[in-house]
């Protein structure tokens, strides 16, 4: 009983802090591309809630789709949803263990957005020359990072101060 105590209060300590980790993120989207009214989030969504909900409160008057991935086979589905759907962006969770950063299947999911005029945004700089168009968060140091090569694929404008990779 004591350990399932300690970790539900390990994990309430954790939330504020994984809650903090997309809001940089989303006002640096909402700057750059105030166009985008929809975003997906490509992701094991069982395991990845709080980053969800982190991000869902942090992209506050958008509209969050939640593509629910549980290994990399799933990827074409995602992609047929994504493409079914149409969303306006897509946000990488930095540390999902299907879609996050620095997974084949986030490579895949981000280049396949860039062509579809689908730019991708991430909360690292491993996110970023993977191929995201913009990051800002903990995994960047706070500093606003962009690859100009896929924001030019996309068709997405560069954050303005945002160091190009």
């Amino acid at each position: 009983m004591k350990l399932v105590t300690a970790l539900f209060a390990a994990s309430l300590m954790a939330a504020p802090l994984a809650a903090g980790d997309y809001d940089a993120l989303g006002k640096a989207m909402k700057q750059a591309w105030p166009q985008v009214a929809t975003v997906a989030v490509v992701c094991d969504s069982a395991a990845s809630k709080g980053a969800v909900d982190a991000i869902s409160g942090a992209l506050s008057g958008m509209k969050i789709l939640v593509v629910d991935v549980k290994g990399p086979q799933d990827m074409g589905k995602a992609l047929g949803t994504l493409g079914a759907r149409h969303p306006d962006a897509v946000v990488l969770v930095a540390g999902d263990k299907v879609a996050g950063d620095g997974t084949s299947a986030a490579t895949f999911l981000i280049q396949r957005m860039a062509a579809a005029k689908i730019p991708t945004a991430a909360t690292t700089e491993q996110g970023v020359r993977q191929g995201a168009a913009l990051g800002v968060g903990p995994g960047t140091g706070g500093k606003l990072l962009a690859n100009a090569k896929v924001s030019g694929v996309a068709g997405v404008a560069i954050p303005s101060g945002a160091t190009q990779i």
